[in-house]
């Protein structure tokens, strides 16, 4: 264990969803903002601009279900259902009004989160969403060959293979050539995901893949709606979706924001969290 994942490991707060334990990070004071991390990864990826997010803003970040330090059923990983965690969450913190930062399979929360907003059935007190790189529209999703495998019938055996060697090597493909994640970070992103044996559930985590595909028109319809208050900061050469999804993004939502980063990978906010800041900041004070 590394000393600053102790101190973030120390810095945990937990609450019961539906009978699990979620680990949950609350800073910082201002308005609220929600933070939503990726897969396979937690909210420790956050950990790069949390300070500097912190002077501004008051910050709200859990680890879902099955993620980091949160509790890891053998089952029952549904968007919806992380969703519902969030909604949780902000209830017990008696938060009402929100921003929201999203990264990956946080984006198809945020998305969730719009489309109830949308519908009038939850997330009434949403303000503005950020996305970061995610599979926000699943015909530009481009997986990588291990999530493949971890959707087919032989998933189950892909968890039990999956070490920190191999872990560290798919990994790293997803982050751009001169942002590579060091040896100790890598240690840190298993360290997370193999808490209470987490690598042995990654194939049922990637269920997200499907929800994806079933609900691309309720998802992708929120952001049609809403794209006076959501905008997109976007690592270039991210394989699975990089500058391919961010075209898509400016031609669908032409009156949404957008920012390129030339030169990052999937992970914008680990990559180059100063960048991310920035902007993240300047467009939550519009």
């Amino acid at each position: 264990m590394h000393a600053d994942t102790a101190d973030w490991r120390s810095r945990a707060n937990y609450f019961t969803f539906e009978g699990h334990q979620i680990a949950y990070w609350t800073g910082g004071e201002g308005p609220p903002l929600l933070l939503v991390h990726g897969f396979p990864t937690c909210s420790w990826d956050w950990a790069p601009v949390w300070e500097d997010l912190s002077k501004q803003y008051s910050l709200i970040a859990c680890d879902m279900l099955g993620f980091g330090l949160s509790a890891k059923p053998r089952s029952g990983y549904s968007i919806h259902r992380q969703t519902d965690l969030q909604e949780a969450l902000l209830s017990h913190l008696g938060i009402n009004e929100f921003d929201a930062l999203v990264h990956d399979y946080g984006v198809s929360v945020g998305q969730e989160l719009l489309a109830r907003q949308h519908e009038g059935s939850g997330a009434t007190g949403l303000g503005q969403m950020l996305f970061l790189n995610g599979g926000i529209f699943p015909d530009q999703h481009r997986p990588r060959p291990i999530q493949k495998l971890g959707t087919s019938p032989i998933g189950f055996i892909i968890s039990r293979l999956l070490s920190r060697k191999g872990f560290g090597k798919s990994f790293s493909e997803v982050f751009g050539p001169d942002t590579q994640p060091s040896e100790a970070e890598l240690d840190s992103f298993w360290e997370f995901m193999s808490e209470h044996d987490g690598n042995l559930i990654f194939h049922k985590l990637l269920h997200y893949i499907a929800d994806r595909r079933e609900h691309e028109a309720r998802w992708v319809g929120a952001l049609e709606h809403t794209q006076a208050r959501i905008g997109l900061i976007n690592g270039a050469l991210d394989p699975v979706s990089g500058e391919h999804a961010y075209r898509k993004w400016c031609d669908l939502l032409p009156d949404a924001r957008h920012h390129l980063l030339p030169t990052i990978g999937h992970y914008p906010h680990v990559e180059a969290p100063g960048k991310v800041t920035a902007k993240v900041i300047e467009w939550l004070a519009e």
